[in-house]
């Protein structure tokens, strides 16, 4: 029993020894947040059904008649455009799915938000949500690292093959 306790104390020398003498490795570096800088952002996608959005998948139900029918699926990859003038300058991309499901055309999105030129070149946005008029921004990268913020739209032209959406962004990023 005493060789017992004799080890027990060696043992807790010890690691103390290793605790105190592993501080040499280990430097504390303060905590410097980089600032938070809030950007607005204004842009229009324009949508063309069948070429730029395509239905991937949809539910077998025969007594649906609506025009957008319950449980489609439908791939985005749609351009994004400085106005609503089909000739304005492209500045990115916006590609995801969106999951039509409800009966008033209501849907479950995830799209991202790609930017190609200018001061955002390289850097996207990464919005899930349902279809409301407000989005959540859940992410980025490049310049919109961390970003959270909301991504309020407005359809501008909606007919059988041509959607146009005004975008307010407000971004919060580091």
């Amino acid at each position: 029993m005493r060789g017992l306790s004799v080890l027990s104390s060696i043992l807790i020398i010890c690691v103390c020894q290793v605790a105190v003498r592993s501080q040499y490795y280990s430097d504390t570096v303060p905590y410097q947040p980089r600032p938070v800088v809030v950007t607005n952002l204004h842009f229009y996608m324009h949508e063309f059904t069948g070429t730029t959005a395509v239905v991937l998948t949809q539910a077998n139900i025969t007594s649906n008649n609506t025009s957008v029918p319950f449980a489609t699926l439908v791939a985005v990859n749609d351009p994004l455009r400085t106005g609503p003038e089909p000739d304005s300058e492209l500045i990115g991309n916006v590609q995801g799915i969106s999951l039509l499901a409800g009966s008033n055309a209501s849907s479950t999105q995830y799209i991202d938000f790609g930017f190609n030129t200018g001061k955002f070149n390289g850097s996207s946005l990464s919005v899930f949500s349902r279809g409301e008029p407000g989005l959540a921004v859940v992410g980025g990268r490049g310049r919109f690292m961390m970003a959270t913020g909301t991504a309020l739209f407005n359809p501008i032209l909606i007919n059988a093959t041509n959607v146009i959406m005004e975008f307010n962004v407000t971004v919060v990023h580091y």
